[in-house]
């Protein structure tokens, strides 16, 4: 087990279990139950997520711990509950929710785990925004199709990549509009097109407009590009967070820079008017 937590393990009494991909409101009501010396523990299946291993720490202010779902899949369901114990000795409380399944081929469920756990079980019901029940599938779902706004419903908060920041093709400052380019790994990529966006710096929040998808106008290569909506900004970075906060439109090819280069404007005011 890796462990991201200052609090030891043998000091942890309750702990929340789940695989915690996006950390959404469901997640969050499962934090919220635990006890002051609780932590969440990440069974993480790897493959892609919608949110990579380490980010999952840090939407909340919990300790956060990682089980490898290779390391426990071949364990039976009634040798789950003693490994968590020795574990964490002073357990007295799990958390889960409904549809929480454990033990070699998914055999434990939520009423098992009650009968096997001699301390407390918290089972939260099934948690749903505007009928939609919160999964980070369904999460998925809504970037695959650049419904962003629901998605980040869902969420609790703005969906956000985070990566370093690389050279481009040089157009944009001297044909287009200055942009910074941005390399990432293992974040799950809304829909091709533009977005209204927000960019933190070290820090500091900019309103920014941002394109991801191939350049199908000019060299076809796959970028993450983004325009800063503020005067005499100054870079002084490798590392940037990328905040989706709107779509505004589909990718398309244009005949020109000029012609792209009035759409762009266009967007650029789009954004304005969703930020």
């Amino acid at each position: 087990m890796k462990s991201f937590t200052t609090l030891e393990k043998s000091k942890i009494t309750s702990i929340a279990i789940g695989g915690f991909d996006g950390v959404h409101i469901a997640h969050k009501a499962l934090l919220a139950a635990l006890d002051e010396k609780g932590a969440m523990v990440v069974i993480h299946r790897g493959g892609e997520g919608l949110t990579p291993r380490e980010e999952r720490c840090l939407y909340h202010d919990r300790p956060c711990l990682f089980l490898e779902l290779d390391a426990i899949r071949s364990m039976s369901a009634e040798d789950f509950i003693p490994y968590l114990e020795k574990i964490f000795p002073s357990l007295q409380k799990i958390v889960v929710g409904y549809d929480f399944r454990f033990g070699k081929d998914r055999s434990g469920d939520v009423h098992l785990l009650r009968t096997l756990f001699s301390g407390e079980v918290v089972i939260l019901d099934e948690i749903s925004q505007e009928g939609i029940s919160i999964h980070a599938k369904r999460i998925k779902s809504l970037l695959s199709i650049g419904e962003v706004l629901k998605a980040n419903r869902l969420l609790g908060r703005e969906y956000s990549i985070s990566g370093e920041i690389i050279s481009g093709q040089g157009l944009g400052k001297k044909e287009l509009f200055p942009t910074l380019n941005m390399q990432t790994e293992d974040f799950y990529l809304p829909k091709e097109g533009v977005y209204a966006t927000r960019i933190m710096i070290e820090q500091t929040l900019y309103d920014a407009v941002s394109f991801i998808g191939n350049r199908v106008s000019t060299d076809g290569a796959f970028s993450i590009e983004s325009h800063i909506l503020h005067e005499g900004f100054e870079l002084k970075s490798h590392s940037l967070r990328l905040f989706f906060v709107s779509f505004i439109r589909e990718n398309k090819k244009f005949e020109s820079l000029e012609a792209l280069k009035r759409e762009i404007s266009l967007d650029i005011e789009r954004a304005k008017l969703r930020l």
